[in-house]
């Protein structure tokens, strides 16, 4: 029997490429596969190519490793294909932070949703969708991990166009668990939780004690009271005073999805300016070109250690082990929404509790999310919705209603101001936009009102003509 062949599709990420290579060959059951890297660009690939078969001849594991700058190469007969591609890195990113700033709209992390996160999914999904085809063609069994944000507009649109298993993989379960884990006292693996809703923004619906059964929502909420607890977290903690559940993801990450924290100078420097707590102004821009320019100078792979050791949070080699071996595992993951929250959108992308074996993906039935969670859920899918149609339709038109709909911008942009926004990044972005070739944002100029101008007189039904009597009543 052939090897089983694990194809990474954006191999050039060195750092998160290294992290998920490395779990999977600290894995027993998953040693003996192939593992086939694939990026567009040599340099980088040479490096991770060079460094996992040196992993692999210093650990004597009989893993065989390929690489390849084909992508339906390394598609073809793939058992699972690992998705980290970022379409236009970080020259792309710095234009999704830098022209909204300039309509007013103070990004942090600016990957998920916002005008960066809706142009990074303008970017990707064409991208995905290629990869989905190919994947329908050449590996139709294989089950697709997406590591590539924004994760909810593009597990929205492979649920659109992909016919393979997929699901999309984020650690904000895992790191938000070790924060709640210290908030109320018990260790990490002790808690038992029900957490379920949309990437970025999936509620703990229920906390507990493993031990004892005992309710842990009144000691965190109690804790989130004191100023030590409140202020590493501030914006998680403000939204659970007034919406009664604990979210996943920072400050920085939340900060943007909601209307109330960055639309203000008040607002910001009350919640998200102090250092340290990361949700300053770029936070996330800055630190990958950092990151960029470093690696420019240092070989990053050159000074890593070989040595397999314990494997990360992430999800992706455990779901492999799974499949690999039938033992069943337990993650949340993101998923097209075929019934599994009842009160959002069928079709859109969910996060919810997924166990995996021999036979795939088994995501779970939540229900209903509390009212108030599934209409902060709701305000986010709508502009995931609106940015893959116009990814996958290249209607410009759409572009611009998914940023104005944006919770952020919304509150700081007035609807002329999101559409030259959106004019100017699709402009300025266009060498990675294909899909809008030759296709603008239709131009909608504020209509000039002279002094001395006259309404039309229309004539007004009876309903109205109360409401303006009471109106002039009332000067």
């Amino acid at each position: 029997m052939p090897k089983p062949k694990i194809a990474m599709i954006g191999a050039g990420s060195l750092i998160f490429c290294k992290t998920l290579t490395m779990d999977i060959l600290a894995t027993e059951a998953l040693q003996d596969v192939e593992i086939c890297l694939m990026n567009r660009t040599r340099p980088k690939l040479d490096k991770m190519e060079e460094f996992v078969k040196k992993v692999v001849k210093e650990n004597k594991l009989p893993t065989k490793v390929t690489a390849t700058l084909d992508r339906r190469e390394a598609l073809d007969g793939a058992a699972y294909v690992i998705n980290m591609i970022q379409v236009g890195g970080v020259d792309a990113f710095r234009m999704d932070y830098e022209i909204p700033i300039k309509y007013g709209v103070n990004q942090c992390i600016a990957d998920s949703i916002g005008p960066g996160g809706i142009f990074r999914a303008l970017r990707t999904i064409p991208v995905l969708a290629d990869m989905s085809w190919d994947m329908n063609e050449l590996c139709p069994n294989a089950i697709l991990l997406n590591y590539a944000n924004p994760m909810g507009a593009n597990c929205s649109a492979l649920g659109r166009v992909a016919e393979v298993q997929f699901i999309g993989l984020c650690h904000g379960v895992q790191t938000t668990l070790d924060l709640i884990s210290r908030y109320v006292d018990v260790p990490k693996d002790q808690v038992d939780f029900t957490c379920a809703g949309i990437n970025h923004m999936a509620w703990f619906l229920s906390l507990s004690d493993k031990r004892d059964g005992r309710d842990l929502y009144p000691i965190l909420k109690e804790n989130i009271e004191k100023p030590e607890y409140y202020v590493n977290e501030k914006v998680r903690c403000e939204v659970m005073r007034h919406f009664g559940y604990f979210m996943t993801e920072s400050t920085g990450h939340l900060s943007e999805y909601v209307p109330w924290f960055r639309s203000s100078d008040r607002a910001l420097e009350l919640y998200c300016d102090q250092p340290g707590f990361g949700g300053a102004s770029g936070a996330y821009y800055n630190y990958c070109n950092m990151l960029a320019e470093k690696y420019k100078r240092v070989d990053y792979l050159a000074t890593e250690s070989p040595k397999i050791e314990g494997r990360s949070v992430e999800y992706c080699s455990y779901i492999l082990e799974a499949a690999e071996t039938d033992r069943p595992f337990r993650l949340n993951g993101n998923v097209r929404n075929d019934g599994y929250i009842t009160n959002l959108p069928q079709g859109c992308c969910v996060e919810v509790p997924v166990y995996v074996d021999s036979q795939g993906l088994h995501p779970a039935t939540i229900g209903d999310l509390p009212l108030q969670c599934a209409a902060l859920n709701q305000s986010n899918v709508t502009v995931q919705q609106l940015a893959v149609e116009a990814a996958l339709s290249g209607d410009p038109e759409y572009a611009m209603q998914a940023v104005a709909m944006d919770p952020l911008t919304s509150a700081v942009c007035t609807l002329k101001e999101a559409r030259d926004m959106t004019r100017e990044m699709l402009e300025a972005e266009a060498q990675w936009l294909p899909e809008f070739k030759g296709k603008k944002v239709i131009r909608r100029p504020l209509v000039s009102i002279p002094d001395d101008v006259t309404p039309v007189d229309v004539p007004l039904d009876p309903a109205l003509a109360i409401a303006n009597r009471f109106g002039e009543l009332a000067k």
